[in-house]
């Protein structure tokens, strides 16, 4: 998944203003207790970062 993706997809959950909020202010324990701008920052994939996102915040499904 490309970045871009990434953060529209975040967009389109969150809101704008929020998804980059929750991406630096949420720490996540399925990204290895990481934020998602540090999980991201630190090599994981995009599609990974976002599945995770999607486990702990319950994205509906046709939105995955």
């Amino acid at each position: 998944m490309r970045l871009t993706i990434f953060w529209e997809r975040m967009a389109d959950h969150f809101g704008e203003t929020y998804a980059d909020s929750f991406a630096r202010d949420h720490v996540m324990a399925e990204l290895g207790g990481r934020t998602v701008r540090e999980a991201l920052a630190a090599g994981w994939e995009t599609k990974d970062v976002w599945r995770a996102v999607c486990s702990a915040v319950g994205v509906p499904a046709d939105k995955r």
